[in-house]
């Protein structure tokens, strides 16, 4: 029988794999509603996230926040995890075997949590969970079949940021793909509809039979 991912996230709180638990503060597994139907990764976590234990809650996931609340949804209604549980020294990107040794994690916690759709907030995570070379900018708007469930790739809400904010390009293009996933769980609620039912042919030689 599986554990629960308060288990998980209980082991995973004293995990020394790697590097980046000799300078961390706490272990960043996730939080959010553990059944949720939607699912955030992001890349790692920085040094809000760091000293409170959680993931977005800086500037990135007010704006998280923000973006979820325009389609009708609350942080606790999704489930909100990161690639990599450990901040990076300086919010570098995760190295090939810090990645690789939490990756576990993740796979457990998308095993747990059974989304039905993953939303991968940046160029890092889309590239990790998609095994793609391909940059955001191309994939985003973009709806993805994935081990029986979908994934969108959108912008990470600090790059957002550091773009300008709510007057540049790149909010309009994120704001787009939060109604986008709000359209694509409503159609996964939605089980699909029956095909009308079609009377068979008769053979060309059967002789038509009257009541």
């Amino acid at each position: 029988m599986s554990r629960t991912l308060a288990e998980a996230a209980a082991e995973a709180s004293t995990c020394v794999r790697c590097r980046l638990s000799e300078r961390r503060t706490n272990v960043v597994y996730g939080v959010g509603n553990p059944h949720a139907e939607l699912l955030f990764i992001g890349e790692g976590p920085g040094q809000h996230e760091d000293q409170q234990g959680e993931p977005f809650v800086g500037a990135a996931g007010q704006l998280l926040t923000r973006m979820l609340g325009g389609i009708g949804l609350r942080r606790e209604d999704v489930y909100i995890a990161n690639v990599v549980k450990c901040r990076p020294p300086g919010n570098r990107d995760p190295q090939s075997d810090e990645i690789e040794a939490c990756t576990p994690w993740l796979i457990e916690q998308v095993s747990l949590i059974q989304p039905s759709l993953i939303v991968t907030l940046g160029n890092f995570a889309t590239k990790f969970v998609l095994n793609t070379t391909t940059g955001i900018t191309r994939l985003r708007g973009q709806v993805f079949p994935w081990h029986g469930r979908k994934v969108l790739p959108t912008f990470h809400p600090a790059a957002v940021l550091r773009s300008g904010g709510d007057g540049s390009r790149q909010f309009a293009d994120l704001r787009d793909d939060f109604e986008l996933v709000r359209r694509t769980l409503e159609e996964l609620r939605s089980p699909p509809a029956p095909e009308p039912a079609r009377a068979e042919e008769p053979p060309a030689d059967a002789q038509l039979e009257l009541f």
